[in-house]
């Protein structure tokens, strides 16, 4: 299995972060395999726009809350295919509301992609890299997974699932050579953010102290690190990139 590339998975990388994420990878060297659920034409624009930068890119429709798609995935498409060196777990969605008013489906919907396609992704991963004894996993969480935020109860039950999930795995998967963290960003510039009023932007500034949002590049950096061969010695972490906003 020598001769085949050393390629790392993205879920979610049609969009915000997650084409940060993969266009970061793919800078790295990683060829990058990535997700996305039903945004065919932006998936495209992304995998040409990462290539056009000399990167080797493909991407898969894949709604990872499907956990037998995503073992039929690692089945077809990755086990002796390619040398999996790395997972980032993304992918994920939101369904705000207060908790008085919040229906099943939306607490069921948060949870079945961000915590539970985790899950899915992790363990099949994690079923390869350890044939190799090394590997690279980087789950991500979210600062209101660490603090709460009001109307995001599924969401941030769903992010600090995938913290203790992080833990957990990494004590498991140590004996065998890989890496399991998490990075946990705050407010980051992205489609949503620009949506706001400024009213309620300003709000959200206020509470951080570095005084701006974050860029997505900034998160794909600490995942790039995280990736590498220089953070070997690190696992069960939660790297924070949030500008000093520890609610």
């Amino acid at each position: 299995m020598t001769d085949l590339l050393e390629t790392a998975i993205v879920t979610g990388g049609s969009r915000g972060i997650g084409q940060a994420l993969v266009k970061r990878l793919a800078a790295d060297g990683w060829q990058v395999y990535f997700t996305y659920v039903s945004n065919a034409d932006k998936a495209e624009q992304v995998r040409s726009e990462a290539e056009e930068q000399g990167g080797r890119v493909r991407a898969f429709q894949l709604d990872v809350s499907r956990t037998d798609d995503v073992a039929a995935w690692f089945k077809e498409e990755i086990k002796g295919a390619v040398n999996l060196g790395a997972l980032v777990n993304n992918a994920g969605v939101t369904r705000d509301g207060l908790l008085l008013r919040m229906k099943d489906r939306d607490w069921n919907d948060v949870l079945q992609v961000n915590l539970n396609g985790a899950f899915a992704c992790l363990r099949e991963a994690s079923k390869l890299m350890v044939r190799r004894r090394q590997g690279r996993i980087i789950n991500i969480s979210s600062v209101v997974g660490q603090s709460g935020n009001p109307g995001q109860t599924n969401y941030c039950a769903s992010k600090a699932g995938l913290v203790g999930l992080t833990k957990s795995a990494a004590a498991e998967l140590a004996s065998r050579g890989i890496t399991v963290n998490a990075v946990a960003p705050g407010f980051i510039a992205t489609e949503m953010t620009e949506e706001l009023d400024g009213q309620t932007r300003e709000a959200y500034l206020s509470r951080i102290p570095l005084g701006r949002f974050g860029e997505a590049w900034e998160v794909a950096a600490a995942v790039s690190w995280l990736a590498s061969e220089e953070a070997g010695f690190i696992t069960g972490h939660v790297l924070s990139v949030n500008g000093g906003m520890y609610m």
